[in-house]
């Protein structure tokens, strides 16, 4: 979800609530303690240099069990930030603590805030050998197959 999605959502709901794909809720009396721009810049495994920038928001919990944030609130302070995005509308991150700190997308499912799950990928699947379709294999020819390919000078790692 984008910046412009997010604060068109937040016009229209009454409460804000943010959920785990799993169904566990995100408990209401979160703060959000930084919004802000993160630029990554890097090179994938076929050595194309990219740069990658994304709107993050951290959500946080403490033992004030009675704060709430009103979506006019959420939508004021992101207006405040507005110009560190340079006028661009930016994929939304949200980091939020678990067991470490997750890195999670947003969506909008069913008037509630989704914190979807992100995935590693390989950027350069041509170069790294790595078929862009799926590659149908009879079950019985798998076994011949890793028998062959993991050998030395067999260019398979």
């Amino acid at each position: 979800m984008k910046l412009s999605e997010f604060k068109k959502q937040l016009e229209k709901v009454e409460q804000l609530d943010f959920v785990l794909q799993n169904g566990q809720k995100v408990p209401s009396h979160f703060h959000i303690t930084e919004i802000g721009m993160t630029t990554k810049q890097f090179t994938d495994c076929g050595n194309t240099f990219r740069i990658s920038k994304k709107a993050t928001l951290q959500l946080w919990t403490s033992v004030d069990f009675y704060h709430r944030l009103e979506p006019k609130k959420v939508i004021s302070i992101i207006d405040t930030t507005s110009g560190m995005f340079d006028g661009e509308d930016l994929e939304i991150e949200i980091e939020f603590q678990q067991e470490t700190v997750g890195k999670f997308g947003l969506e909008y499912i069913d008037n509630q805030f989704v914190l979807t799950n992100t995935k590693t990928d390989c950027l350069a699947k041509t170069n790294c050998g790595i078929p862009v379709e799926k590659i149908k294999v009879k079950l019985n020819e798998l076994q011949e197959n890793v028998d062959s390919c993991c050998t030395p000078n067999s260019n398979c790692c």
